[in-house]
């Protein structure tokens, strides 16, 4: 892993342990520290795409309130799959 990849994970870490709310702490921060070391450009391109969203609108999509965006799927599905909230 060069410095700029583990640069990057270390930032997307900090930033799902540090959000607005500690419902989305608890969401995406052990996912972050499970999960995101490993994946691929692309997977963590659109992970990053979705933690910029707002934490309400995230936690909605999360917990199946309301229907996320396409775009976003996938790291959704990611996410519910690693709670075990997966459909």
């Amino acid at each position: 892993m060069t410095p700029e990849e583990t640069a990057r994970l270390k930032r997307l870490k900090i930033r799902c342990w540090r959000r607005g709310t500690k419902e989305m702490d608890l969401l995406l921060g052990p996912f972050a520290d499970a999960l995101l070391e490993g994946r691929t450009r692309t997977d963590l391109d659109a992970f990053e795409a979705l933690i910029a969203e707002g934490d309400q609108q995230i936690y909605r999509w999360i917990s199946g309130s309301e229907p996320g965006p396409e775009d976003h799927g996938p790291a959704l599905d990611a996410v519910r799959r690693f709670h075990g909230l997966a459909a």
